[in-house]
């Protein structure tokens, strides 16, 4: 399996007595898994999860915890991603919801390794993935319109109830429509002005490296 490929890879990035950035989503959490095998091995790190659901699977994995409070510098986060773009290593996240402590965590570490296969490179971003934005509840049709002068369509997002979709932050999510984005930083720094957005899922230029997997093995990847 491609994504096991590349987790395997970035968790023998870690170092004993490593502070460790645990993300979110199914290619992180293969990597959670197997950090919790080297841990079982005698391996000596601390995490800091970026969701309640990685949380709970690196307890079950025996991965001590602590949190950004008490150590605010992360020495390598690993994390996944719904797309990657290939000459910059910008990225899209937060399809699995958990965009705003992700980024947090992200920009408090001096290594952050993205993980994923080949499908998910891209040429553009916005090839394939919508642009997650986390809004604040209150106000949220508002936020909508505001977004939508910026060139997208806005959906809410739901989940499999038709509920809207609430973050671990207790916060709504736009999903954003933008297209093909010539200039992620440029886009990123528009939705950062729009009030009522507490962050959004364009994370541009904060990859250290990407770990892609393919049918010819991971190939590590750098702007």
């Amino acid at each position: 399996m491609q994504k096991q490929a590349a987790a395997n890879a970035a968790a023998a990035l870690v170092q004993d007595g490593m502070i460790v950035g645990l993300g979110s989503g199914s290619t992180a959490a293969l990597a959670v898994e197997a950090i919790g095998q080297r841990v079982a091995s005698g391996l000596h790190i601390v995490g800091i999860p970026t969701s309640e659901a990685t949380a709970a699977q690196a307890r079950r994995c025996n991965i001590a915890l602590t949190s950004l409070n008490e150590n605010p510098r992360i020495d390598l986060t690993i994390d996944g991603a719904d797309e990657v773009e290939k000459r910059t290593l910008h990225l899209i996240k937060g399809h699995g919801g958990a965009l705003l402590r992700e980024k947090i965590v992200a920009s408090s570490s001096t290594r952050f390794v993205v993980i994923a296969d080949e499908s998910k490179l891209v040429d553009r971003l916005g090839a394939h993935f919508t642009v997650p934005v986390e809004v604040e509840r209150f106000g949220w049709i508002a936020t909508a319109q505001k977004l939508e002068r910026l060139g997208c369509g806005t959906s809410i997002r739901r989940n499999d109830q038709g509920v809207e979709f609430l973050t671990d932050g207790q916060n709504y999510i736009l999903d954003c429509s933008f297209g093909l984005i010539a200039d992620p930083p440029a886009l990123a720094r528009a939705i950062d002005a729009v009030v009522g957005v507490i962050e959004h899922g364009i994370f541009p230029g904060m990859t250290s490296q990407a770990l892609v997997a393919g049918s010819n093995g991971v190939q590590a990847l750098k702007a």
